[in-house]
């Protein structure tokens, strides 16, 4: 017997905070490495 599947589509709001949230990350990432290779601390002035 054979189980039949739909196929499911994705709502291009999804697409959209998805591609968001990666770029927002990828910022934050460079960000953190930009603050480690100038001060040597990842939190500038947090102890």
């Amino acid at each position: 017997m054979k189980k039949q599947t739909k196929s499911q589509s994705v709502e291009p709001e999804k697409i959209i905070a998805e591609r968001i949230n990666g770029w927002a990350a990828m910022l934050g990432f460079f960000a953190a490495v930009g603050a480690y290779l100038t001060t040597g601390q990842i939190i500038p002035g947090y102890v």
